[in-house]
């Protein structure tokens, strides 16, 4: 479960930028957040909204870049412990626009759970070269915070419960300590903090070739699944068969008490997607991992839109925690029968060129109160007055 995400110094993002998945005192979809004891309550979703180039894509990128970097080293060396499904490949790019800026280091900050800790990882990072990476725990029940390393450029030590391991402290400087340490070494708090970050599903559907990339489930009771909820959306589907040889993958339909194939290349756009995007969805669920999704709303009717979030709203389904971020275009799911208004979030830039994020509930009227959650939500969007309007306005001249 992510807890919070901070970073500055990434493309175009300058500043201190946060990312909050801790639920605000609403009383809205209360019967949905995600609650552990002696924890804070948080967000089974996110969604982010802003023009073209206003930093959505890079918002999804700083994170999955965080994750990317501690598991491809992992997934290159064949050290999983699980299947990875992340698809961001990307340098590590300062803001440019700034001379000191560029000349700077990166900054990533995570804060999230697994079943019983929560655990605090940093890294910054200079020209491909680590300069600061740290890694912490506290337990739900406890009180206090447990050092596992600290590592400042080429200078590590290590916490109380991996000292005595005889580990070794001199490794390349563009290779993550936490990376390190799961493919060489077999420690219990090490392996809990490598299955999260590889619970992670990261997908950008920006590259149209993403939905080649199809995951099958292998399994009888996965497929039933699959084909299942592919009706439930009203994609009729009885069945679909892969052919090895050819390397072709078909659906099935029965119409009047025949069946028919058809080529998925011939499949219409929204049900490709559907048909790539819904294993990984199962699998996320399943795991309780976070979903990660840029233009989720690409070429899906929002109905499919809807269904998709509705999978990580309805706790009858997502017993397990799991936990959706993604960017949307889509107005029709703006508003308060779908979304809480901290689950709501806007990208922009300002006059220099640097994008912020603020939520829909940071965001005060002209009389100083939160909008209202029974509030038009997209037609207030619409006419400006969240500042993240599409029409390219002055983006941040509203106060937030």
């Amino acid at each position: 479960m992510i807890v919070k995400f901070s970073f500055q110094n990434f493309r175009s993002y300058k500043d201190e930028t946060s990312l909050d998945f801790q639920a605000a005192p609403l009383p809205e979809f209360d019967n949905n957040l995600i609650r552990r004891d002696n924890v804070s309550d948080l967000l089974p979703v996110s969604v982010v909204y802003g023009p073209n180039g206003g930093g959505k894509s890079n918002l999804m990128m700083a994170l999955a870049y965080m994750i990317s970097i501690v598991t491809n080293p992992i997934v290159q060396l064949g050290k999983t412990r699980g299947n990875v499904f992340q698809n961001f490949l990307l340098n590590c790019k300062p803001f440019l626009f700034d001379e000191n800026a560029s000349r700077s280091p990166s900054i990533f900050d995570l804060f999230f759970r697994t079943e019983k800790n929560e655990f605090h990882y940093y890294i910054s990072i200079l020209d491909g070269l680590i300069i600061d990476e740290c890694l912490y725990r506290k337990s739900f029940s406890g009180k206090k915070t447990a050092m596992i390393f600290e590592r400042n450029k080429n200078e590590i030590e290590l916490g109380a419960s991996i000292r005595a391991k005889s580990i070794n402290t001199q490794i390349n400087p563009k290779m993550p300590y936490l990376s390190f340490l799961a493919i060489n070494y077999n420690i219990e708090v090490i392996a809990e903090v490598q299955e999260w970050f590889e619970s992670c599903v990261i997908r950008n559907y920006a590259n149209s070739n993403v939905e080649q990339n199809i995951i099958l489930p292998q399994d009888e009771k996965s497929q039933k699944h699959l084909i299942s909820i592919m009706n439930e959306m009203d994609i009729r589907i009885s069945g679909f068969r892969m052919d090895e040889e050819n390397d072709h993958l078909y659906l099935n339909r029965t119409i009047n008490g025949k069946e028919y194939e058809l080529d998925f290349l011939e499949e219409s756009a929204g049900t490709k997607k559907m048909f790539a995007l819904m294993p990984l969805i199962i699998y996320a669920i399943k795991k309780g991992g976070l979903v990660i999704l840029d233009e989720l709303d690409a070429k899906l009717h929002p109905k499919l839109l809807r269904f998709v979030i509705s999978q990580f709203k309805n706790p009858k389904i997502n017993r397990n925690a799991a936990q959706l971020l993604f960017t949307s275009h889509d107005l029709t799911t703006m508003n308060h029968n779908v979304f809480r208004r901290d689950e709501i979030w806007f990208a922009a830039t300002n006059d220099k060129r640097v994008s912020e994020i603020y939520s829909l509930y940071d965001f005060r009227t002209e009389d100083g109160n939160h909008v209202n959650q029974t509030a038009s939500f997209s037609k207030q969007y619409l006419e400006g007055r969240y500042g993240a309007d599409p029409y390219l306005k002055n983006m941040l001249e509203w106060e937030v």
